[in-house]
């Protein structure tokens, strides 16, 4: 199925800091970068799963820092998909990292079944 990687820093998940607006304006940003690059490409069939990668030059982030880095990459192709992104029957997220220069992965996929799906970091 189709894949994608842009280049873009993420933030740092619940560990970033700031003023809320600073932090309004870039995850405004970042919806806005990932939206622009997702109609290069043909949208998937739902149901689907998105595998979502991190590229980052440190050594990673924890779990729950990790899927709040990418929380505003999985809101817009929520977005682009049409979908609300809490139900689970139509999109499966799985997140994961890897270290290199900064960028951002999507990757479309098969279906996931409620039984088979787990958290990969």
């Amino acid at each position: 199925m189709a894949r994608l990687v842009v280049p873009m820093q993420t933030g740092r998940g619940m560990n970033s800091r700031g003023h809320w607006r600073v932090a309004h304006k870039r995850n405004l940003a970042e919806q806005d970068v990932i939206a622009w690059e997702l109609h290069r490409i043909p949208k998937p069939a739902i149901p689907c799963s998105v595998l979502l990668t991190r590229f980052a030059p440190s050594n990673g982030l924890d779990d729950d820092n990790l899927a709040g880095a990418l929380k505003n990459v999985r809101d817009a192709v929520a977005k682009w998909l049409g979908v609300n992104d809490a139900k689970r029957e139509t999109v499966r997220y799985r997140y994961t990292q890897a270290r290199g220069p900064w960028a951002v992965g999507i990757e479309f996929g098969e279906p996931v079944s409620g039984a088979q799906h787990i958290l990969e970091f």
